[in-house]
């Protein structure tokens, strides 16, 4: 398993760029546009950890970051989620939900596209695993399981 990167929920992302590239001197490595789901991530990287995210490449994802997630649209989070997740790159997803299952913790969204799921810890941080590489086919038990409860 390896560390990817934080997520955190921004509501005005100029006043989030601000402060973490401009006060904080993140910078920004990778930003993703989608008109279809009405959303912005930008994806940071501290100063002395630039080499490590090249590095990351030849692994798959870039790690270690912190990705701001700013939703176009105005939304009522709860429970205050704009913590929003971890996120953990393993090399089988199934395998890690299964083991994870196993173990009394819920999935709360499965696996269905072999590629991320969503699980959370007992004092309900999100954790998001990823599939290392390409998704994996899509399988039972998890293609027809359900959501469940909040990620």
């Amino acid at each position: 398993m390896r560390y990817l990167h934080t997520m955190l929920r921004v509501r005005n992302l100029d006043a989030a760029l601000d402060f973490y590239v401009n006060k904080l001197g993140l910078t920004e490595s990778r930003r993703v546009e989608s008109e279809k789901g009405r959303f912005t991530l930008i994806f940071l990287t501290g100063p002395d950890d630039e080499s490590l995210v090249e590095q990351s490449k030849a692994k798959g994802r870039q790690a270690p970051q912190v990705e701001l997630t700013y939703n176009w649209d105005t939304e009522d989070y709860g429970e205050a989620r704009y913590f929003g997740h971890l996120a953990f790159e393993v090399e089988d997803i199934y395998a890690t939900c299964a083991k994870l299952q196993k173990a009394g913790v819920l999935i709360n969204r499965p696996p269905r596209d072999g590629q991320m799921a969503f699980v959370r810890s007992p004092d309900k941080h999100s954790i998001e695993l990823l599939q290392k590489g390409q998704a994996l086919p899509p399988q039972e038990p998890w293609l027809s399981m359900p959501n469940t409860g909040n990620w």
